[in-house]
């Protein structure tokens, strides 16, 4: 009977995520979907050259992490708390950002991670502003270390 009842909630389980595997078929991409099952680049780097943390509107909070190697990005990675959509454009954009240097990665708008990904439905527009804003504030973590007036913690709140 135990056996039964296992099989039966097993596949009461399979059912609910494959009806909400096809909900977020109707509305996300299958980049977007890829990105926020399979992130990429997510986790720290030990003492990186720029840091940010940035908690945005929505109480979704991202950190980015950078490692530079003379003047471009060698290593990119994020930590977010935030839903799948947070979690795509966090993969994304470290993704996006590896080899390119300081200026041109803060050069990224919100824009152009969202045609990368292959859109965003509106409601969560919100998700590439709080990637891409991080990341701008890592950058400039990193330029505020070479002048020498980094507090170090690279964390603010985004309106």
């Amino acid at each position: 009977m135990a056996g039964q009842e296992i099989d039966g909630l097993d596949r009461l389980v399979a059912e609910l995520q494959d009806e909400a595997n096809r909900a977020a078929q109707e509305v996300y991409s299958p980049v977007v979907i890829e990105h926020a099952l399979q992130p990429r680049n997510l986790g720290s780097i030990p003492e990186p050259d720029g840091l940010a943390i940035v908690r945005g509107p929505c109480g979704d909070t991202m950190a980015v992490f950078l490692r530079l190697d003379s003047t471009r990005i060698e290593q990119a990675t994020f930590l977010t708390d935030g839903c799948g959509p947070t979690l795509a454009c966090g993969s994304m954009l470290t993704t996006m950002i590896q080899g390119l240097s300081l200026e041109e990665a803060s050069a990224v708008e919100p824009a152009d991670l969202i045609k990368a990904l292959g859109g965003l439905p509106p409601e969560n527009v919100h998700c590439a502003v709080l990637a891409v804003t991080t990341l701008q504030q890592a950058v400039a973590h990193r330029l505020k270390d070479e002048a020498g007036t980094s507090d170090k913690t690279g964390e603010e709140n985004h309106p």
